[in-house]
């Protein structure tokens, strides 16, 4: 319908006829933004092919589906990131990879919180040191004394069959049989116990050692982060 002169209307006839065209302005805005709206919304996927060439597209083909895949927004940005199904065998390392990293995470707040300085480290691992080195001593001169009984026992079973080969040579006692048996075993038992004893040692310095290094990290990281801080107050 042909809108008529507005000179020729009174004040209620323009506003009679002002109010379908103001309802048609509006709807052609709403419909416009819904469009924009909707063009913002799209969302771009990529991914890689079996020769590692990169695809975009608002769609993934089913035979990558199943693979790692990146969504984009209308400016191209990632948004959202779908990792690639893994095997049994990928699923264990990965999640193996995690709980190392939050053991690494939780032992860094460990150092830090626990230790003040790398002189406070050194001296909680120089004073385990020297327990163990007391433990090492210890089974040293034990050890010492059992291969003494040991060699006297072996000299004692020389006078008698079978480590005697003369033909009126005694059979060995059965006391004397049980006494070496039980010395020569737990003369076994401590070597064991040492050797032990001394990887412990071992693992105690390397350990310390890691911990010294990574606590030095720890403190270079926050005062480079501090130092960054401070400048950007500055300016």
């Amino acid at each position: 319908m042909p809108y008529p002169n507005p000179d020729e209307l009174g004040q209620n006839d323009r506003m009679r006829y002002a109010i379908p065209f103001l309802a048609t302005v509006l709807a052609g805005l709403i419909l416009s933004h819904a469009a924009y709206a909707q063009d913002k919304g799209k969302q771009t996927y990529k991914w890689v092919d079996d020769k590692g060439v990169i695809h975009y597209g608002d769609s993934i083909p089913s035979e990558y589906s199943q693979r790692e895949t990146h969504v984009l927004n209308s400016q191209g940005v990632e948004v959202q990131k779908h990792r690639a199904e893994m095997t049994p065998t990928e699923a264990a390392a990965y999640n193996a990879r995690q709980q190392e990293e939050a053991r690494r995470k939780q032992h860094d707040m460990f150092l830090i919180s626990t230790y003040p300085s790398v002189k406070e480290i050194e001296n909680v691992r120089d004073t385990r040191l020297d327990q163990i080195n007391g433990q090492i001593s210890a089974a040293q001169a034990y050890i010492s004394s059992l291969n003494e009984r040991v060699d006297g026992l072996k000299q004692r079973a020389m006078l008698f069959a079978p480590y005697n080969k003369k033909p009126e040579a005694r059979r060995m006692p059965d006391d004397l049989a049980e006494e070496m048996v039980r010395a020569s075993s737990e003369l076994r038992t401590q070597k064991s116990a040492l050797a032990q004893r001394r990887t412990e040692l071992q693992n105690v310095v390397d350990s310390f050692d890691g911990d010294i290094k990574r606590f030095k990290e720890l403190r270079t990281s926050a005062a480079a982060r501090l130092n960054d801080a401070n400048r950007s107050k500055k300016e």
